[in-house]
């Protein structure tokens, strides 16, 4: 089966991203630098993508200009095994000109959306818990796995 790795255009800071990347989560790294050449759309030397891994996943960031830029269409799922979870990697990605989303959804400071969600399923099948725990998740920026809990248990 072949590898599948996102690529993350960014406009000039794709440096910068990655290495920011690399420092929120466990067991990432830099993996290679490359530049673009002469005679290239931009000066010979400016980086022009970044291989990086993210806890064991691969990603590519790629200084391409300001033609395409991210939206929620592509998000990135996260998912957490407690509050404190949810907390450092809410807080960390918001930080610095993040934005908080609805229902666990934000950007962070390159405009990359992520999905900070509980591990476990949130629904049970059981339609009125189920019922509870979409009015609490609704009114919900950062979840709340305790309130979400509770409204399982009704």
């Amino acid at each position: 089966m072949p590898t599948l790795t996102p690529c993350l255009w960014f406009d000039g800071v794709a440096e910068e991203a990655a290495e920011y990347y690399v420092t929120v989560f466990p067991r990432s790294h830099i993996d290679a630098i490359s530049h673009y050449p002469q005679g290239a759309p931009y000066p010979a030397g400016t980086v022009l993508t970044v291989d990086f891994t993210l806890d064991g996943q691969r990603f590519v960031a790629l200084n391409a200009g300001k033609e395409f830029t991210f939206s929620e269409a592509i998000s990135f799922q996260i998912a957490c095994q407690d509050q404190a979870e949810v907390d450092y990697y809410w807080d960390t990605l918001t930080a610095e000109g993040g934005q908080e989303g609805v229902c666990g959804w934000l950007k962070d400071r390159y405009g990359v959306s992520w999905q900070i969600e509980p591990a476990a399923p949130v629904f049970t099948g059981d339609a009125e818990a189920d019922a509870r725990v979409n009015a609490a998740l609704m009114g919900m920026r950062k979840l709340d796995l305790a309130a979400l809990e509770a409204a399982r248990q009704g």
